[in-house]
């Protein structure tokens, strides 16, 4: 009896050696695939001289629900295993109180069909983020994951400049800002999404090389750094510019009220001379005195539109996801025309208002804003500072500065949005477990 348990327990002790490699790739190429199919995404390296541009990704729509539902079912399957404490504290009541609001701007939107195909795929999406960060187990493993992807997508993005310049970079044949032509956009489908994924990059390149390997991040940061000096994406290169010298001085200053004031008052004048300038002369003086083109390449007169539609509904807006490109832009004045083609109104936090009306705004502050900054405080404060914690800063910080000037807060599977949810969601957990070694 003796001999058959002891034979018993041997075979299941070698029956966990073999299953335990099968799981860390499983959960190692569910990390990486789940970035690369943001990053790179389904429909790559497009052709923007197609006057249907915005027809070439609609043929793709079912491929990335059904990409995203399965991914959304594979990481929580593989974070149900492994950690259930990191999932359940994700029921905050921050987290309660504004999937609550959005549930309820679902129901009063005034194009219900797109905002709950919306919000199926942004749920799904925000599902995989939410898990992402649970599944390494180890800090070695996420840097390693993060070191992957970030090459891979750098491979990418060169091996089409070389082989497919056409369609890896802006052309005098675009249908549309032919302007542009000879800034570098890889594999996606604008020079300003590149150049800000390609900032991100940058500051997982630095945290993999201050994380010991020093080779492949110091080839992430040049490779990235080269990308986005020849994307002309200045706004990213300066907001990163400017992120990695305030988040230096964190190390320094440590008063959670002196962070917030170093980190929240560049935001706040970020938008008092953009956004603000279209509802103040005083401010728009004050913009004139920038060195910057003061409309802000045409975003002024889209704003000044944006506004007056939010004025219209104040409180619950026009539904998740469900406001430019639907019916709730029409009978537009002469001379406004073109706002009926608008994809967003280049600031997310008027893109929040227009479609959560101003308690979704105040919610999106609450939680994207201000509880990350005090997570990365907690953090710190509990042993868990180092270089994953200042990339998550970095990303984080500079995702809110960028929305100032973009519209990327809950767009699905954007790039931009769905790697500033991983610092966002990194952030809180590490405020909340140690790290292991």
């Amino acid at each position: 009896m003796s001999q058959f348990s002891n034979s018993s327990e041997a075979r299941a002790i070698l029956h966990g050696l073999r299953r335990q490699p099968v799981m860390d790739l499983v959960r190692g190429g569910a990390f990486v695939a789940a970035l690369l199919l943001v990053w790179v995404s389904l429909h790559p390296f497009t052709d923007l001289g197609n006057v249907l541009l915005s027809d070439l990704t609609n043929g793709n729509e079912t491929y990335t629900y059904a990409a995203f539902g399965c991914l959304a079912i594979l990481t929580t399957s593989l974070v149900v295993r492994d950690n259930i404490p990191g999932l359940t504290s994700l029921l905050s009541r921050g987290y309660m109180l504004f999937g609550g609001w959005v549930v309820i701007t679902v129901i009063l939107s005034l194009d219900p069909g797109a905002s709950i195909r919306r919000f199926v795929l942004s749920v799904a999406v925000i599902t995989v983020a939410a898990t992402l960060m649970l599944l390494p187990k180890t800090p070695h493993e996420l840097m390693r994951w993060f070191a992957i992807a970030a090459l891979a997508l750098l491979a990418t993005c060169y091996l089409g400049l070389i082989l497919a310049p056409n369609l890896s970079m802006h052309l005098a044949t675009d249908a549309q800002e032919p302007a542009l032509a000879g800034d570098w956009r890889g594999s996606f489908g604008h020079k300003n999404m590149a150049a800000a994924v390609m900032v991100m990059v940058l500051f997982i390149g630095i945290y993999v090389a201050r994380s010991g390997a020093w080779l492949a991040g110091t080839a992430i940061v040049a490779l990235a750094s080269l990308f986005i000096l020849n994307s002309g994406g200045k706004s990213s290169f300066a907001l990163g510019l400017g992120v990695v010298g305030l988040t230096s001085l964190t190390t320094v200053i440590r008063p959670f009220w002196l962070r917030v004031m170093i980190t929240l008052s560049p935001l706040v004048l970020l938008n008092l001379l953009t956004i603000g300038s279209v509802v103040s002369d005083q401010l728009a003086e004050v913009s004139k005195l920038l060195p910057v083109d003061t409309s802000f390449t045409g975003r002024t007169d889209i704003w000044t539109f944006g506004l007056q539609a939010a004025a219209m509904r104040p409180w619950t807006g026009y539904g998740f996801a469900a406001f430019w490109g639907s019916e709730s832009v029409k009978n537009l004045p002469e001379g406004m025309e073109w706002a009926a083609t608008a994809a967003h109104s280049h600031n997310g936090y008027l893109d929040s208002t227009l479609t959560m009306g101003l308690p979704g705004l105040a919610l999106v502050i609450a939680i994207l804003v201000i509880a990350p900054l005090r997570n990365f405080q907690a953090a710190e404060t509990g042993g868990n500072d180092g270089p994953l914690l200042m990339m998550l800063l970095r990303i984080w910080l500079f995702g809110i500065y960028l929305s100032s000037l973009e519209s990327f807060f809950f767009d699905r599977d954007d790039p931009i949005w769905f790697t500033f949810l991983l610092a966002v969601f990194g952030l809180h957990y590490l405020a909340r477990f140690r790290t292991a070694a």
